[in-house]
């Protein structure tokens, strides 16, 4: 969570770096994503940092802002969701409960639907540091995912995954591999080489 001034621009360049945003003007004017990201961290840091009256209007604004942009995107993503290093993959539906708490390194595609449980509204998915969640999955309910976990396209995820290191797919979904999605990452890049 974004506590102070240092976070916030912390959280900005793990951001881009994730998306591979580049230091061009023509990135900052017109990479969707990228845009909507820095609204809402703008959004996050004020409603974390400033309690003054005049910081809680400007939350208030820029929270109504980084909605705007996410609606015209179709992301429904709250305030404090996720760690630094967000990359969302495509621009289309995305919608996470307020609860909901994501780690640092998060890469998630589209229709993926993160919710609640049906009987508590307040008992939504933690998610730890480098996931990868794949395009239409739904994960919801108290579960808990662990570190380095990737979790396959279209999955239904309705469990806890705490021990982390894996891939999960299916629906239900269940473990797949005992490789999570950084350990694919370096096996491709030293395939490649």
């Amino acid at each position: 969570m974004i506590v102070s001034k240092h976070d916030y621009k912390r959280y900005l360049i793990e951001d881009k770096k994730s998306l591979g945003a580049k230091d061009s003007f023509k990135e900052w004017l017109f990479h969707d994503i990228w845009r909507f990201q820095r609204a809402l961290r703008r959004a996050e840091y004020w409603t974390n940092c400033h309690k003054s009256f005049f910081g809680r209007a400007l939350a208030l604004l820029f929270r109504f802002y980084s909605k705007k942009v996410g609606q015209k995107f179709g992301f429904t993503i709250p305030v404090n969701t996720f760690g630094a290093g967000l990359s969302i993959a495509h621009i289309g539906t995305i919608v996470i409960n307020s609860h909901t708490r994501i780690g640092t390194n998060c890469r998630i595609h589209v229709c993926v639907n993160i919710g609640a449980a049906t009987y508590n509204s307040l008992h939504a998915p933690i998610i730890g540091d480098n996931c990868y969640i794949g395009p239409g999955a739904k994960l919801y309910g108290d579960i808990t995912i662990g570190d380095n976990t990737g979790i396959g396209a279209n999955s239904v995820v309705n469990k806890s995954f705490k021990e982390g290191n894996q891939t999960i797919a299916g629906l239900p979904a269940r473990k797949v591999s005992d490789k999570g999605p950084l350990q694919f990452r370096s096996f491709s890049v030293t395939q490649s080489k």
